[in-house]
């Protein structure tokens, strides 16, 4: 009698991962889709000074939210910025959304820095990351910007160098 609520609120759990994973792949096969707003925004650098979302379009851009805490996040950091030094080239850009606060960020990046841009998107950042499709609002997340500003690619979860390759050789 006891195992009863345990049962069914796993399978409630179950039914809504499977949910949220399904709704993930539909938006991920959909297409390119607008995010307007997402140009007008500002994200403070974590040692001073400003980016501009508008001063990033035009050229496809790799956005990942991410945070000092997640593991997955602090995982795919490496291949993030292998991916930024081998395709900047080619005309990609790379910024990185710190769902974080600025002190733990500046800790880690003397750590393990990073050529690419970081922003701090603070906890606004999962609210951004749902707008942009993360419904889960779970961490890391990575949206791909074409050059005209579209949603091409999102992921949730870690991504890796071969992932992103494959995303820009098809863009």
């Amino acid at each position: 009698m006891t195992r009863r609520p345990w049962i069914v609120a796993g399978a409630v759990g179950a039914v809504a991962a499977l949910a949220g994973v399904g709704g993930a792949l539909w938006r991920e096969r959909r297409g390119a889709s607008e995010a307007p707003a997402m140009w007008a925004l500002r994200f403070e650098r974590p040692s001073g000074g400003e980016i501009v979302m508008a001063d990033l379009r035009g050229r496809p851009l790799v956005v990942n939210f991410w945070a000092t805490w997640c593991p997955p996040c602090v995982r795919e950091m490496p291949a993030l910025d292998r991916f930024h030094r081998e395709h900047a080239g080619r005309g990609w850009q790379v910024l990185g959304l710190a769902v974080d606060n600025r002190g733990p960020v500046q800790d880690f990046l003397r750590r393990q820095p990073v050529g690419f841009e970081i922003g701090m998107a603070g906890l606004d950042g999962i609210e951004l990351s749902r707008q942009l499709g993360n419904d889960g609002g779970g961490l890391p997340f990575t949206v791909v910007f074409d050059g005209r500003g579209r949603i091409i690619r999102r992921k949730s979860g870690e991504t890796t160098f071969d992932e992103l390759a494959a995303w820009a050789r098809g863009s």
